[in-house]
Parts: structure tokens; C-alpha cells; sequence
């Protein structure tokens, strides 16, 4: 039997619209043996969004049976009846074939990953260039409503509290800078 070391964990969260899922994916397309950790939600997929692509999609009901079960390694209730989590099964499938799990994930459940997974992970918090601008990126990309746009507005301003908790910032005024400052933070971390 061949030994394979388990891979390493990369957190990346922010408040929605910070840049963390472009950042996310700019990485994937590099070549550093990365996996996306897709997360459980208990909400509908929007348009465009495939069950085990973007999400695993649950119903709140099984949502919470998965949980009383043990099966996530982190969840939370992130708005009133919709829950998302990362399950325990994802992450050792990824870590499994010797491969670095990425995580694109909200701050809190970040932190929890962290706290899980202490040196064996880096978190990263990718900071917005204001909450200002936070509301014209969620405005362009046309998924919510402005009811659920104050609502993540309102979120992001406690979560940027937070971003002195993770092991490193990203300022993401400037996208191709924010991506070449995030892989090298990865290729430092993972080649420790």
C-alpha cells in the first residue's frame, strides 16, 4: 500500500461579494494538486446551480439529520432557516487522494474550520475595499432581491469584525493583484 501524506486546508471567507469565490477559482485553474470542498446547504439552487457541483442541496429536514447524525465538520444557521455546513465526508474524500482542500466559505464557518483543523489549515480573509462597494457588486450580480441585499449588507458589516481572527488578509481592491497575493500565500503554505 502507497502512503499518501493528507492534504492541507485553505480557508477563504468573506462577506458575500468580497471577491472570494473569483480568488477561489483563479486558484483551481493553477497547477497545485487543489480540490473545491463543496458545501450542504438546506437552500433552493438558484438558476444555473447543479446539486453537487455548487452545493449539495438538502432539505432543511434532512439538513438537521445530517447534523444530529455527526456529519458535518462545521454548520450554522447563516439566515433564518437556511443552514449550510461542510460534511465531514467531503473533506476526508478530498484529503484522502493527497489533495489540498479549498474552502470558499462564510466567516463564521471559517473560523469553526480553523479552530477544527488548527495548523493543518490557513485561513484567509479577503477584505472588501469597502461596504459600499459590497452593496454595488451584490447589486450587479442580480441573485437577490434588495430585501436580501440589506440583509447581507447588514451581515457583512459585523463579519468584517472579525477578519483580525484569521491567519491572513487579503485586501481585494484590485483582482489580479488579490489572486497573485492569494497563490502565494497558498504555495508558502502548503510547500511548509
Amino acid at each position: 500500500m502507497v502512503y499518501r501524506k493528507k492534504g492541507k486546508l485553505l480557508i477563504f471567507s468573506a462577506p458575500s461579494g468580497s471577491g472570494k469565490t473569483t480568488i477561489v477559482r483563479n486558484l483551481l485553474e493553477k497547477d497545485l494538486d487543489l480540490e473545491f470542498s463543496i458545501s450542504a446547504c438546506s437552500r433552493p439552487a438558484r438558476k444555473n446551480e447543479q446539486d453537487g457541483r455548487d452545493y449539495y442541496f438538502f432539505t432543511q429536514d434532512d439538513f438537521i439529520q445530517k447534523i444530529k447524525k455527526g456529519e458535518f465538520v462545521e454548520w450554522e444557521e447563516v439566515y433564518k432557516d437556511h443552514f449550510y455546513g461542510t460534511l465531514r465526508s467531503e473533506v476526508e474524500r478530498i484529503r484522502n487522494k493527497g489533495k489540498h482542500v479549498v474552502f470558499d466559505i462564510d466567516v463564521q464557518g471559517g473560523l469553526n474550520l480553523k479552530k477544527t483543523f488548527g495548523e493543518e489549515a490557513l485561513a484567509i480573509f479577503v477584505m472588501p475595499p469597502s461596504v459600499e462597494e459590497l452593496e454595488k457588486r451584490l447589486k450587479r450580480r442580480s441573485t437577490d432581491d434588495p430585501e436580501k441585499i440589506r440583509v447581507r449588507i447588514l451581515k457583512a458589516e459585523s463579519e468584517l469584525k472579525y477578519a483580525e481572527l484569521f491567519d491572513r488578509i487579503i485586501y481585494n481592491t484590485d483582482l489580479e493583484k488579490a489572486v497573485k497575493e492569494a497563490e502565494q500565500m497558498v504555495l508558502d503554505f502548503i510547500r511548509s
